[in-house]
């Protein structure tokens, strides 16, 4: 028995390496835009050829194991591709929330810096 997952067990696998593929590009060109400089950045992030990356981009093939770990730790798109692929896009949710409340917390300590916590405000 199968566990459930988004790709659908029935059909060939080139379907499911097809969706894949282009649900990796779409994801990568919202993200970056289909530039060449885009191409230029997924490079440096996985450090993959030229070539290998425009496939990505053009949706021919999808990046493999190691090379998708880098993409999706760099990425928050490919991130949100790969999960709901996998059928487990409720982890989105949970990973936008991490990262919003990382992001509250350095403005927190940023307005601390600013004004530290138990000064008088300007409110009256």
């Amino acid at each position: 028995m199968l566990p459930k997952t988004g790709i659908s067990s029935g059909g060939n696998g080139a379907d499911a390496a097809a969706i894949y593929a282009a649900a990796i590009a779409s994801a990568l060109k919202a993200e970056l835009g289909g530039t060449h400089q885009a191409v230029k950045t997924i490079m440096r992030w996985t450090g993959a050829g030229e070539r290998t990356v425009t496939n990505w981009m053009a949706g021919e093939h999808g990046p493999s194991g190691p090379y998708l770990a880098q993409l999706v730790h760099h990425s928050d798109a490919a991130l949100d591709a790969f999960l709901t692929l996998a059928g487990r896009d409720q982890l989105i949710i949970s990973v936008s929330v991490r990262q919003v409340r990382t992001e509250l917390l350095a403005a927190l300590d940023a307005l601390d810096r600013i004004a530290p916590p138990g000064e008088p405000s300007d409110r009256h």
